[in-house]
């Protein structure tokens, strides 16, 4: 038994000094060997730049002779053209002004004529009196680098290419979810406008106005809750319900139950999803002019009425109630007569909660307050004047309206010539 302990630790033992020898055997290694097949390639040239001297590495990468280069060639005949061109604008008179540059990327041409991306480092070696004696330059492997930064490229680019592809997929489908146009009311000037906050995303605001039965029109503007895909498809149908209910029942609180149904019937799981809406019924008046409009709101934000003689207000529907939520949700009305004059302003929450700066520089929402007011400033006002001072409010907020926004107005002509300019 004390044979094999004995044995086993003079084993250990020889290990020991087998590996203690192998290590000083690596350290003993000579600085010319170290030099000659170091993981890099090293150069010396004089001053000139005529090759002075080479390791057997750099030798191996460019396929040539020790006495191909020593004496006979530059640094710069290694370079490709272009290299060359950079080489003498650039890296030259910067090693001569800075005695040492750092890594440059560069392409040397082998002697089969394939090229070598390397990565270079050079120093100016000066002598006791301070001169210039020679350069000496460190080359390092960039093929890897480079096919790793050429992958990189591919990918970004093909992925610039995938993002234009969703763009005009995205714009394609949010130019489905509206009406291509809006219907035409006699003794009503009609405009709307949508806002797209992100080209990458479809969003889920969506608007219409359409004929129903002889004299009466229907309306509705609305918000889908989230955006993409899945929002384009509640927005989608959110539209199509809503006008089938409309010529089912053009009653605005059954136009809006009946969406509800549906929205809560088809979303009720796991993703639920809901809207924001407002729908409306107009019927001229052929009596004293102007038009009966009765509004249902599903907790959507106030109209604005912006009158002839420049009074605005909103017409709140206090209590109206997410529209698919709830299975019986509570549904919101007003009714209003437009005389000749006023204009009726609908629109989404991307407007009033666009970030803007205060007076303070703090960012706050612009808010139900500010766009009362802004109104205000505006009436009287037409339908084509409001919409077009609420496309230039939001390009003053610019990235600040990060939700989309859609306006619809509405306005009944005065007389001819009356119209405010």
């Amino acid at each position: 038994m004390f044979g094999d302990v004995a044995g086993g630790r003079g084993g250990g033992d020889r290990d020991s000094v087998d590996d203690r020898a192998e290590f000083s055997a690596l350290l003993e290694e000579s600085a010319e060997d170290l030099y000659e097949h170091a993981p890099c390639g090293f150069l010396s040239t004089r001053m000139d730049g005529r090759i002075a001297k080479v390791n057997t590495t750099l030798l191996n990468w460019l396929g040539y002779e020790r006495d191909d280069l020593l004496g006979r060639r530059h640094f710069s005949d290694l370079l490709t053209v272009g290299g060359r061109l950079y080489h003498e604008t650039h890296f030259a008179p910067l090693l001569r002004m800075q005695g040492e540059v750092s890594g440059i990327a560069l392409e040397l041409k082998a002697a089969d004529g394939s090229r070598l991306p390397v990565l270079v480092t050079s120093t100016v070696r000066t002598g006791s009196d301070g001169q210039p004696l020679l350069i000496r330059t460190t080359l390092f492997d960039a093929r890897d680098r480079r096919a790793y930064e050429t992958e990189l490229l591919r990918a970004r680019k093909e992925a610039e290419r995938e993002r234009e592809r969703l763009q005009r997929l995205a714009t394609t489908l949010q130019r489905t979810l509206l009406p291509p146009a809006l219907a035409d009311v006699p003794g009503l000037n009609v405009s709307a406008y949508y806002h797209v906050a992100s080209v990458d995303e479809v969003g889920g605001d969506f608007y219409d106005l359409f004929p129903l039965a002889e004299g009466t029109w229907g309306l509705f503007l609305g918000d889908v809750c989230g955006k993409g895909a899945a929002a384009a498809a509640v927005t989608s149908l959110a539209r199509y319900t809503l006008r089938a209910a409309a010529v089912y029942n053009p009653d605005p609180v059954a136009v809006l139950a009946n969406l509800n149904t549906v929205l809560n019937h088809e979303y009720n799981g796991v993703d639920p999803r809901f809207c924001t809406v407002v729908f409306g019924l107009l019927t001229p008046d052929p009596v004293r002019g102007g038009f009966h409009i009765t509004l249902a709101s599903g907790g959507h934000p106030p109209a604005l009425l912006m009158r002839a003689d420049g009074t605005t207000d909103s017409l709140p529907t206090p209590g109206g109630q997410l529209i698919g939520v709830l299975a019986d949700a509570h549904i919101a009305t007003t009714a209003v007569r437009l005389t000749p004059g006023d204009t009726l302003l609908l629109h989404t929450d991307g407007l009033t909660e666009a970030h803007v700066h205060s007076v303070d520089d703090r960012e706050d929402r612009y808010g139900d307050d500010a766009l009362l007011a802004f109104a205000r400033a505006l009436a009287p006002t037409t339908a084509s004047d409001t919409v077009d001072a609420i496309r230039d409010l939001l390009d003053t907020f610019g990235t600040g309206v990060d939700d989309d926004t859609a306006v619809l107005a509405i306005h009944v002509p005065l007389p001819y010539g009356d119209e405010p300019l």
